[in-house]
C-alpha cells in the first residue's frame, strides 16, 4: 500500500510538502466516509486510496459501507437515474425503504467522528438519524444538472442538514441550496493496480491470457453497464468505423454490488452485438480485474467514452493518464478532463457520424493519436491525481474548523 512519499517522483517536492503543512492542524482529528459499496465504481476506488492517504499523514480516518438489501439498491438505483432527469415514480413504498434501510444502519453504527462525509443518495438519510455534533458532508459523484425534481426536494430535506455539499462540475451547483457547495474534481491513483506503468512484456502477456486478439486495431470503453454510458450507441458508432477501417470493440465492463441493473443491459446489448461477437470484431471483457483493465487501456488504439450522462468519468481520466486518445461525448465532468482537439475529441452524444469520423481519424493516423497521448498525461498529472484531491479535502476540512 502506498505512502505519501512514494508519489514524490510523479508529483514533485512542492505538493508533497503543501500536503504536509495542511495536515498538521488535522493529525488526529476522526473522518468518516460512508458509501454503498468496496468494489466497483468510482467512489470505491477513490475510497481505496484517499483513505490510507489520509491515515498515512497522521488523519485518523474510516470508510464504512451502508448495508442494503437488493431491494433497497433497486430503489437506490432508480434514484441515481432521476438525479440525472430520469422520470421516477416515486412512491411511498420506495421513501419508506430507503428511509429504513438507513435508520436501521444508524441503530448498530455508532458515530462519534470529527467530521462526516456521505457519498451519493444512498447513505444521505444517515444525516437525520444522528445528533450532531460534527460537520457532515455530502459528496455527490453524480450528474445534477436536471435532476428530477419530486426527488431532489425529497433529497434537499437531507442535504440541508449537511454544512457542504461537493460536486464535480460548477454546472451542478444548485440555486436553491443555501449551503456552502464546492468543487473537488475525482481523481486516480497513478500507483495502483489500474492506472501503474507496466512494461509491454506484462501489457502482452495479460493481453494474451484474456484471449484478446492482436491482430486488429483496438477502440475500448471501460464503463459499468449503465444506459447513461450508452454501450448500445456505441454499438452503432463501431459499426459505422468498421465500414472504414478494419478494427475491433471491446466492452471492458464492471459490475457494482450496488447496481441492479447491470446484468439486464448487457443481456440487451449482446443480443444485439452477437453477430459482431461471433465474427470476432466485438468482446465483452468483465473489468473487475484492475490489472487486466490498465493492460487493456494500454493496449488499445482508441479509448472512448460514450456516455449520456456523466458525474465526472475516471475512465477517461485513466485513460489520458496512459497517453492514450480519447473520443468521448461533452457531458458531465468529460469537457473538464479534455480539450477538444488538444488531448482528445469532445463530441455531442447524439452525433453518432462525427463520433465515428473522429475514430477513424486517430485509426488512420497514428501520429495524431501519438500527439493527443503526450498532451493528454500531462493534463491528469497536474489535475487529476489523487494527491491533488487529497489536497482539496485537506482545505475543506480546515475550512471546516474541525
Amino acid at each position: 500500500m502506498a505512502n505519501l512519499d512514494d508519489y514524490h517522483e510523479i508529483v514533485g517536492d512542492e505538493v508533497i510538502a503543501r500536503i504536509y503543512a495542511r495536515a498538521r492542524s488535522l493529525r488526529k482529528k476522526h473522518i468518516l466516509h460512508i458509501n454503498s459499496t468496496s468494489m466497483g465504481g468510482g467512489v470505491a476506488e477513490i475510497l481505496s486510496s484517499l483513505v490510507p492517504l489520509m491515515n498515512d499523514i497522521g488523519i485518523d480516518t474510516g470508510w464504512r459501507i451502508l448495508h442494503g438489501s437488493p431491494d433497497f439498491f433497486n430503489v437506490t438505483k432508480k434514484f441515481h437515474n432521476a438525479l440525472q432527469g430520469a422520470e421516477i415514480n416515486l412512491s411511498e413504498n420506495k421513501k419508506r425503504l430507503y428511509l429504513d434501510v438507513n435508520e436501521s444502519f444508524s441503530r448498530f453504527t455508532h458515530i462519534d467522528h470529527d467530521c462526516v462525509v456521505v457519498h451519493d443518495p444512498q447513505p444521505l438519510p444517515l444525516a437525520r438519524y444522528y445528533k450532531q455534533r460534527q460537520p457532515w458532508v455530502w459528496r455527490c459523484h453524480i450528474d445534477l444538472t436536471e435532476p428530477n425534481p419530486v426527488l431532489w426536494q425529497m433529497l434537499k430535506g437531507f442535504v440541508l442538514r449537511c454544512n457542504t455539499v461537493i460536486l464535480s462540475s460548477e454546472n451542478y451547483k444548485k440555486p436553491d441550496l443555501p449551503i456552502e457547495q464546492r468543487i473537488i474534481y475525482p481523481a486516480i491513483d497513478p500507483l495502483s493496480l489500474k492506472n501503474r506503468e507496466f512494461s509491454e512484456r506484462d501489457i502482452a502477456r495479460n493481453i494474451k491470457k484474456a484471449n484478446i486478439p492482436t491482430d486488429k486495431p483496438t477502440i475500448t470503453q471501460v464503463s459499468r453497464l449503465d444506459k447513461w454510458k450508452n454501450p448500445e450507441g456505441l454499438l452503432e458508432i463501431f459499426k459505422r468505423v468498421r465500414e472504414k477501417v478494419d478494427c475491433r470493440l471491446i466492452f471492458c465492463y464492471n459490475i457494482a454490488s450496488d447496481d441492479p441493473e447491470s446484468m439486464e443491459i448487457y443481456s440487451r446489448l449482446y443480443r444485439k452485438a452477437r453477430k459482431l461477437v461471433d465474427a470476432g470484431d466485438v468482446l465483452f471483457v468483465m473489468g473487475n480485474n484492475d490489472v487486466l483493465v490498465n493492460c487493456i487501456q494500454n493496449f488499445s488504439t482508441v479509448v472512448v467514452q460514450c456516455s449520456t450522462k456523466e458525474g465526472f468519468c475516471l475512465a477517461v481520466t485513466e485513460a489520458l493518464w496512459k497517453s492514450k486518445p480519447v473520443v468521448a461525448t461533452n457531458v458531465g465532468g468529460i469537457p473538464v478532463q479534455v480539450e477538444d482537439g488538444e488531448n482528445g475529441f469532445l463530441l455531442d452524444p447524439m452525433d453518432y457520424d462525427g463520433f465515428a469520423d473522429r475514430i477513424v481519424c486517430i485509426l488512420k493516423d497514428p501520429k495524431l493519436g501519438k500527439e493527443l497521448g503526450r498532451k493528454a498525461k500531462e493534463i491528469v498529472r497536474e489535475d487529476f491525481l489523487i494527491t491533488r484531491q487529497l489536497s482539496d479535502y485537506l482545505n475543506l476540512f480546515n475550512d471546516l474548523d474541525l
